[in-house]
């Protein structure tokens, strides 16, 4: 039996994925893009995981691809990745990155994979692959994705580190916190996440992959369609229900 590099934590209905793997900076190794993989897969598809938090453990978040597998040979399935940045992207559950520390390459394509980002102000980032002789190729669907255009051909040519701000301003991070904060601001981020109905929260997240599409009149009717069967749902009946009874819908969590 190999060892755990990636860990799931159930807490109620939020999953917790883990890269744990703190020896090597949690670089994409094989075995952790395999685990990662399998980890994934089971959470989006999992009915009671409303959200996914994506996290690391050590004080680096992922240095990027395992440089000392890739020189021996042994490099990482060339599918493992592109395969993992798409189920977070087309993930019905939102996805939260807590960023616990610096991120470089492939890491950077993992955060830009989630919904929401929150990492430390002063960790660092970097586009490392062009000063290796490489490229971001695969990341750069994700990462363009969510970045500024400008602020992204900066960082890709340059290979420059980059802090935390810096990763706010260019789009990469949502929010940037002091140390002490990053769990505050992720769990809140969670509960606001929490309140959304599941089915409603999957069909927000296509919506934002497919709008703007081919021109503004095919994007009104295939959102008034939309529209239209959300508001016939059994989830929208629900919430409006509970709206005018003023009482929490179904599927807020309970307290206590």
């Amino acid at each position: 039996m190999g060892d755990t590099l990636v860990q799931v934590e159930r807490r109620g209905g939020t999953a917790v994925v883990t890269l744990d793997s703190p020896h090597n900076r949690n670089a994409l190794s094989t075995a952790l893009l395999e685990q990662l993989h399998a980890a994934v897969t089971a959470v989006t598809t999992d009915p009671a995981v409303h959200v996914m938090v994506l996290t690391a453990t050590g004080p680096v978040f992922c240095s990027g691809a395992d440089l000392k597998e890739a020189r021996s040979g042994a490099a990482a399935a060339a599918h493992l990745l592109p395969e993992i940045l798409t189920l977070l992207l087309e993930s019905p559950r939102p996805v939260v990155a807590r960023v616990n520390g610096a991120a470089r390459a492939g890491g950077l394509g993992l955060i830009a994979a989630c919904d929401l980002a929150v990492g430390l102000a002063g960790a660092t980032f970097g586009f490392s692959e062009v000063r290796i002789g490489v490229a971001p190729a695969v990341i750069a669907v994700t990462c363009l994705r969510r970045m500024d255009p400008r602020a992204a051909r900066e960082l890709f040519l340059t290979g420059e580190p980059f802090d935390g701000v810096r990763a706010r301003e260019a789009g990469l991070l949502d929010r940037a916190v002091a140390e002490g904060a990053l769990d505050e601001t992720v769990d809140g981020l969670v509960r606001l996440l929490r309140l959304g109905a599941p089915e409603a929260l999957a069909v927000t997240k296509q919506l934002l992959r497919d709008v703007p599409g081919a021109g503004v009149a095919e994007d009104f009717r295939r959102m008034a369609a939309v529209s239209a069967e959300r508001f016939g749902s059994a989830e929208a009946q629900e919430g409006i229900a509970a709206l005018l009874a003023k009482r929490p819908a179904a599927w807020v969590p309970q307290a206590g």
